[in-house]
């Protein structure tokens, strides 16, 4: 059977099993399975056993549970609505006014969260209500939300970089660094298009609230300190050099509950929902990843990434075509899947080809956060227009055409660090010196 029918073939067997209903996760180690069974000469169960196994036993991996429960903790305290007490008075003054605080705030909850979702869903339920209580029209509130909520996987602590640092061999601190001024270059191309249509629609822009002092703006501005010492203390933590990914995370778990006690909003009940929702969602990505890595070495014994690689570079594909293909390829895939079955299930047959074609992995590791953040937006299976057709019982369409700006936005951040690469490997060089 040639490469190309054994290709379409577990495609369309992926395919099938998704459809029914089966989850990822299962539908991965299942299309694994078959490969292996079908076109290998190596025995399926024992493979399975200890990949899966060496999979969910990753020491690496130990950071993403507790940065999942980190978010879930924060999630439930009264973080959100002190962010937006503390930022308010600073947005009044710009073009736009409180319409920046979508995404300066998600740019802070994204330093301590990690997720997309976590983050979309935490400064939506602060922002919203007040940004509609104020009379700010809904599309372009809602559309910068959406947009600026994916900054959750760009700022570091990120899951989707753990996740790819695991599945790459790319060290996470690295990572985590890369990530920091293209996140800050995103969260200012945001405010930057705030500025753009304020300045274009005036009479659709409330007018602004009561002017405070200086005085008066520094003192609303001690919201924001339990955030901020939060911030310092797990990325201080890792770029200094005292603790790893991991460690920090636990720094992240401690301090989270720290806020939540001193807050009041830590009961058991609120410690409870926090550590179930943390263990549901990081118990489907565990599974997710174990089954992409049975997927990834059912793929080596066959052959496919190999042959893929050679096919793709017989093509004669520039690096700019081959990143341009694999954006369109990766914005597609987002329609189907979420970002982190995205990233496992096709690192494997991409990273040969990435290698062959000389792309610095740490720097594909951020560009393809930047991608997979498009996915997030782009119907009809992106997580953010799940999270606010939730929150503003919206249709998807309607969402989605107010993300769209943001969308081009995060196109144009893909082509800036494509021309000036030291955007995302100034940092990790200053650290490694």
């Amino acid at each position: 059977m040639s490469d190309l029918a054994v290709t379409f073939a577990l495609i369309a067997a992926l395919f099938v099993i998704l459809g029914s209903g089966v989850w990822i996760g299962l539908t991965l180690s299942g299309v694994a399975w078959i490969g292996m069974q079908l076109f290998s000469a190596r025995p399926a169960g024992d493979a399975m056993a200890v990949t899966i196994w060496g999979s969910a036993s990753s020491w690496t991996l130990t950071a993403l549970p507790l940065f999942v429960w980190m978010g879930e903790i924060l999630f439930r305290t009264r973080l959100s609505q002190d962010m937006f007490r503390g930022l308010a008075p600073w947005m009044q003054h710009l073009p736009g006014r409180l319409l920046h605080v979508n995404v300066v705030g998600c740019a802070i909850f994204a330093a301590v969260s990690g997720s997309s979702a976590a983050t979309c869903a935490t400064i939506g339920k602060m922002s919203l209500p007040e940004l509609k209580k104020r009379g700010y029209p809904d599309d372009i509130a809602v559309g910068s939300l959406a947009g600026a909520g994916t900054l959750g996987l760009l700022i570091p602590p990120s899951i989707i970089m753990i996740v790819y640092g695991v599945s790459a061999d790319v060290s996470i601190a690295q990572l985590f660094i890369a990530g920091v001024l293209p996140g800050l270059m995103l969260a200012l191309l945001f405010s930057g298009y705030l500025v753009f249509w304020a300045l274009r629609h005036p009479a659709l822009v409330p007018p602004a609230d009561a002017r405070l002092s200086l005085a008066a703006m520094l003192r609303e501005s001690r919201y924001l300190i339990p955030v901020l010492l939060l911030i310092a203390g797990v990325l201080g933590s890792i770029y200094s050099g005292l603790a790893t990914a991991t460690e920090a995370a636990a720094v992240g778990v401690l301090g989270a509950l720290v806020i939540s006690a001193l807050q009041g909003s830590l009961n058991w009940h609120t410690f409870k929902e926090s550590l179930l929702g943390g263990t549901r969602l990081y118990c489907m990505i565990a599974l997710i990843l174990a089954g992409a890595a049975f997927l990834t070495l059912s793929m080596g014994y066959i052959g496919l990434p190999r042959h893929l690689a050679e096919w793709i570079s017989g093509l004669g594909l520039s690096q700019f075509q081959l990143l341009l293909a694999l954006m369109v390829f990766y914005v597609v895939l987002g329609c189907f899947l979420d970002g982190i079955s995205m990233v496992v299930l096709t690192m494997g047959v991409i990273l040969p080809t990435v290698h062959k074609a000389g792309i610095d992995l740490l720097w594909f590791g951020i560009y393809l956060v930047l991608v997979v953040e498009m996915a997030q937006i782009t119907p009809p299976v992106g997580f953010n227009l799940f999270v606010l057709q939730g929150m503003t019982r919206r249709e998807i369409g309607w969402i989605a055409k107010a993300t769209l700006p943001f969308f081009f936005l995060m196109i144009a951040a893909v082509g800036l660090i494509y021309f000036v690469p030291q955007i995302v490997s100034f940092l990790p060089a200053q650290m490694r010196g």
